[in-house]
């Protein structure tokens, strides 16, 4: 068997966090909750955005990249890839006031949800071919988060 390649296994598996046990997107995503979660505390509201958007679009490429380059050893979209459970709980998280508990704890549990359910067309995501479609269903769980958690801080204001 071919050893894996180290890059693309540190970024796929969300810094290791996706060869957990249990729930390995679970554990992807709570690691990129608590990356936000201790840039909150050290950054402006506005570079917490801007940081966060960037983690985005780099992980986004990155993760597609990840993926492509680990299916000849994994297969299709295998759990211990969580580099699109990091991303889209970060879209979702763009919507939390910066260290804000409640909305950081609601930014994760509705990404989960989604991702998890698959409603609205998400599954449908699942089908692109290669990285897009490991990354889209969670891109989209974190939008659909988003748009969410946007409305409850509408509506609450």
């Amino acid at each position: 068997m071919k050893r894996l390649p180290l890059i693309p296994t540190i970024i796929a598996t969300g810094f290791g966090s996706g060869f957990s046990p249990v729930a390995p997107g679970t554990a992807g995503a709570l690691l990129a909750s608590l990356m936000w979660w201790g840039t909150a505390c050290i950054v402006s509201p506005s570079m917490l955005l801007w940081l966060t958007s960037g983690a985005i679009l780099l992980f986004t490429v990155a993760g597609v990249w990840a993926a492509d380059r680990l299916e000849p050893y994994w297969g299709e979209d295998p759990s211990r890839v969580v580099v699109d459970e990091m991303v889209g709980v970060w879209i979702a998280l763009l919507a939390a006031p910066a260290a804000h508990p409640w909305y950081a704890l609601g930014a994760f549990a509705l990404f989960r949800l989604f991702d998890i359910w698959k409603p609205l067309g998400i599954r449908r995501m699942e089908k692109l071919p290669g990285g897009i479609g490991v990354m889209m269903d969670d891109i989209l769980s974190g939008v659909y988060a988003f748009v969410i958690l946007i409305v409850i801080r509408w509506w609450s204001n």
